[in-house]
């Protein structure tokens, strides 16, 4: 299988991730920039989809981006059969630990749907 072409250099992302974390904390009182959150999100992505190549499982993150992973039936057209989406937040959270996958499914943070829409075993990253 392809490796999976990254659009987000891994520093930056990294550099990304760890303001969003910085900013992420209670203490913090700055906003953590739009740009700021963009990169880390598609950091997070590119990084899932890189542990775990395929195209059964849709991830969305709206605005900020969606990605295809998990081996397994590919999907050609329309909505696919597996899809996962969630807010930057959660997202962010999700891929660095601090939220678990099943507490925030539990928690309506997630809308997952079909049989391999699991991050579970991928995350945190």
């Amino acid at each position: 299988m392809a490796t999976a072409r990254r659009r987000i250099d891994i520093e930056e992302g990294k550099a990304a991730l760890k303001a969003w974390l910085e900013g992420a904390r209670p203490a913090s009182d700055a906003p953590v920039p739009r740009a700021v959150l963009a990169t880390a999100v598609r950091y997070t992505l590119e990084e899932v989809t890189a542990r775990a190549p395929g195209n059964s499982v849709e991830v969305r993150v709206p605005p900020f981006g969606v990605t295809q992973c998990v081996e397994g039936p590919r999907h050609t057209r329309g909505t696919p059969p597996n899809v996962i989406e969630t807010d930057a937040a959660t997202w962010l959270a999700m891929a660095t630990g601090q939220v678990d996958w099943a507490d925030a499914v539990a928690a309506g943070k997630v809308a997952a749907s079909g049989l391999r829409a699991d991050l579970s075993a991928l995350l945190p990253l």
